[in-house]
């Protein structure tokens, strides 16, 4: 184990560095459109574009990656990336920052597919869930570094936003000296939204719900915080505080997962996200405390819902490929975040900046309201026969990450995955209708 992570220690300083410059950019690009007279629908607009990159990148990045080789596609992802962050200071429009926000997200997504899959490349049956751990804590220490980093200097000047080139730029080191040997990337394939929803549409409607949820906050909260008057060092101090609280909320909430009715635990975390959505809607502006207080369940638990989602589609996965479950629901994710920034904006605009949690809690209540609808009509289930809860960023990540799931240790050892092909049974008894009406999806 201590070999393994030493080797891996270069790809780990390059997650570490890259997160770190894409989590500042994000604050900082929120903080300075929110600052310069343009409308918040506008804003949440130029901000999902990273959200529709990211997908892009996601579902296109592949075959360049198998075409030039790890190393070379790094390179080039990091190079356009650190290029992308420099022309934000030189001319400020809306259309251009959009294409940038585009290009910066369609790159993170190649970057951190290499980066995963040589991490994950790396992984054994004794160590996976060891490397995954790992993983988790040193992408929450990169993004709360990224946030405290905000303060370093102003959002409308070359400074802040060559020290986001630099950690860009300076990703590249680690992993160009390292000796490792680059693996090949993976093929794995995803089922489609309808084969989701068959094995579960809760944990469909969660993926997409907790994308939404996420991006929602981690791209409008800057301009919330600016919009009441927080200044550029309380902003910081207030996005690195809520990436730590997620980190704090997971293993408890997977514990509740593991040992109550899945379907239960989701519905109850909803509905407390809820009322803490409502409670910053109320008094955040008016008071600090107040908000720090709400936001910690919120954003936590936002963060925990595709965990969930995913945990309760691997309970009704009988035959198939997981991965391909998995992958598919990480995709449903990422259809989420494209979603939350413009939703969100169009919620501020109306509201104005308390309008934020109003969309949050909105969400929670709505998908909360659905999972219970669900239990009361459809038996779950029993929780001796639930697998068990794994804690999973999807913020961010690539399908990569899904190999160190150590759930699906024996989809990952066998090699037919990797260039297989998932028909549309996959995961799913061919007899039973895709609509979801069987009584015991969940």
């Amino acid at each position: 184990m201590g070999q393994v992570v030493i080797s891996l220690a270069a790809m780990f300083a390059s997650l570490t560095l890259f997160i770190a410059g894409t989590a500042l950019l994000t604050t900082v690009v929120a903080v300075e459109l929110a600052s310069d007279g343009l409308s918040t629908t506008q804003v949440g607009l130029i901000l999902g574009c990273h959200s529709v990159g990211f997908v892009l990148g996601s579902l296109f990045a592949t075959p360049l990656v198998r075409r030039v080789g790890q190393v070379r596609s790094f390179s080039a992802f990091a190079a356009v990336a650190c290029a992308a962050s420099l022309i934000h200071p030189m001319l400020f429009d809306g259309a251009l920052w959009a294409v940038l926000r585009v290009l910066v997200g369609f790159c993170a997504a190649g970057l951190i597919m290499v980066l995963e899959s040589w991490i994950s490349g790396r992984a054994t049956h004794a160590i996976r869930g060891a490397l995954l751990g790992i993983y988790q804590v040193v992408f929450f220490f990169a993004a709360a570094l990224g946030q405290y980093l905000v303060s370093l200097g102003d959002t409308d000047d070359y400074p802040i936003y060559s020290v986001v080139a630099m950690l860009i730029v300076m990703s590249l080191v680690p992993l160009a000296l390292t000796r490792s040997e680059a693996p090949a990337p993976g093929a794995a394939e995803r089922l489609r939204f309808r084969q989701i929803y068959a094995l579960s549409p809760s944990g469909l409607f969660g993926g997409i719900a907790g994308g939404a949820l996420v991006a929602g906050f981690s791209t409008l909260a800057p301009v919330y915080a600016n919009g009441i008057g927080m200044t550029l060092g309380e902003v910081s101090r207030y996005m690195a505080f809520a990436v730590v609280a997620t980190m704090a909320i997971q293993w408890p909430v997977g514990r509740l997962s593991d040992h109550f009715d899945r379907r239960l635990t989701i519905g109850v975390i909803s509905t407390v996200a809820t009322l803490s959505g409502v409670a910053a809607a109320w008094g955040g502006a008016h008071d600090v405390r107040l908000l720090y207080i709400a936001t910690a369940p919120l954003f936590g638990l936002a963060a925990c819902l595709y965990p969930i989602s995913l945990a309760m589609i691997n309970d009704y996965m009988e035959s198939g490929d997981p991965i391909a479950a998995s992958a598919g629901l990480l995709l449903a994710y990422g259809v989420g975040t494209c979603i939350g920034p413009v939703a969100g904006a169009f919620a501020m605009e109306a509201l104005g900046p308390s309008g934020l949690f109003v969309f949050l809690a909105g969400v929670f209540a709505c998908y909360s309201l659905f999972v219970f609808w669900r239990g009361y009509t459809t038996p779950s289930v029993p929780v001796a026969e639930q697998g068990r809860y794994v804690t999973i960023v999807a913020a961010n990540t690539s399908q990569a990450i899904l190999e160190l799931d150590p759930r699906h240790e024996e989809y990952i050892e066998a090699p037919h995955f990797l260039d297989g092909h998932v028909s549309d049974s996959a995961g799913a008894n061919p007899s039973e209708p895709d609509d979801g009406s069987s009584p015991d999806k969940s």
